[in-house]
């Protein structure tokens, strides 16, 4: 039963009052009168009442908190404009797959969080588009967002230390439009919905080539393995970077494959076992300027030693 001070601060529109309500019952894991809240709030804005961003934030927590018969429902409905993440990766962070599966019907948000399940580790008995629901032994360990109350933390990898290499004076980039847009759209969110910048080249040559390539006069370089690097595009691929909307993990590893398909003319969907060939078959490094860089920043070269060609990727975001 809801209470009449959360009817008072909806009606007065006291979003403060009504959040501390809402750490209240997800505290005590009154989920029902959670529910009803967020009802009266969804009812309420109807009316004109300032309460919107309330009844989000309810979802979330729902999501988040709620037991799996509870959450898989809300996931159900949609995407939320306003939550810390997608709501299926959301899910995916505090509950598992056999958890959720019942809860979740057919469509969409279930393949997502049945992908988002197979990023952590679980296998799962549903088929995922194009990828393998399961993670293979030379895929690595993901980055995976850790979700709170009012916060999601997804840090990135570790950057390796770097020693400063020479780089030429001549390259020989080519025209390698969908590599070039596969590397691109690993940070789209950074540079279309934030403050980002990104620039890709491909060479016919090698990795310092391709670093060259993107203008930079020198540069220090550490030689990284491969699992490192897919793990850096999926990290990218599945940030928002400062200001723009999360993809979450499962789309970060979609569009790692992706890019590497791209790169090494891999037919699409890719077969696992060519997939994994093509992955450390590439030479992978992670580079930079010397310069002390914050925010996100995403700097890998690759090069394919059967193709003769190298690609370079430098982009980065600020808060």
């Amino acid at each position: 039963m809801i209470s009449p001070r959360a009817i008072e601060a909806i009606e007065s529109s006291d979003t403060d009052e009504l959040l501390r309500i809402v750490d209240g019952l997800c505290s005590s894991r009154s989920w029902d009168d959670l529910i009803e809240l967020r009802h009266r709030c969804a009812e309420a804005v109807g009316r004109g009442k300032q309460v919107w961003g309330v009844e989000e934030h309810i979802r979330y927590r729902l999501v988040l908190e709620a037991p799996a018969s509870i959450a898989g429902p809300v996931v159900a409905e949609g995407q939320s404009r306003f939550a810390l993440g997608p709501l299926p990766e959301v899910a995916a962070s505090t509950k598992t797959w056999v958890e959720l599966a019942p809860a979740l019907p057919p469509g969409p948000e279930r393949d997502t969080v049945a992908a988002e399940r197979v990023v952590r580790g679980e296998n799962v008995d549903v088929t995922i588009p194009d990828l393998p629901a399961t993670l293979l032994t030379w895929e690595p360990a993901y980055p995976t967002a850790i979700y709170k109350k009012d916060k999601v933390e997804a840090p990135a990898p570790p950057v390796p230390d770097t020693v400063e290499v020479p780089l030429p004076d001549e390259v020989a980039t080519i025209d390698d439009s969908d590599s070039l847009a596969a590397l691109s759209d690993l940070v789209e969110p950074w540079t279309d919905q934030s403050n980002g910048r990104s620039q890709a080249a491909a060479v016919e040559g090698d990795h310092l080539a391709a670093i060259a390539a993107l203008g930079m006069t020198r540069a220090r370089l550490a030689t990284i393995d491969a699992g490192d690097g897919l793990a850096w595009m999926a990290w990218a691929a599945s940030s928002g970077g400062a200001h723009g909307r999360r993809r979450g993990a499962a789309a970060g590893r979609y569009l790692a494959w992706w890019a590497v398909a791209m790169l090494t003319d891999l037919d699409w969907p890719a077969d696992p076992e060519s997939m994994g060939n093509a992955v450390t078959g590439l030479s992978w490094y992670w580079f930079d300027d010397g310069s002390p860089e914050t925010g996100w920043l995403l700097r890998l070269a690759l090069s394919s030693g059967d193709l003769g060609l190298s690609w370079a990727i430098a982009a980065t975001d600020q808060a």
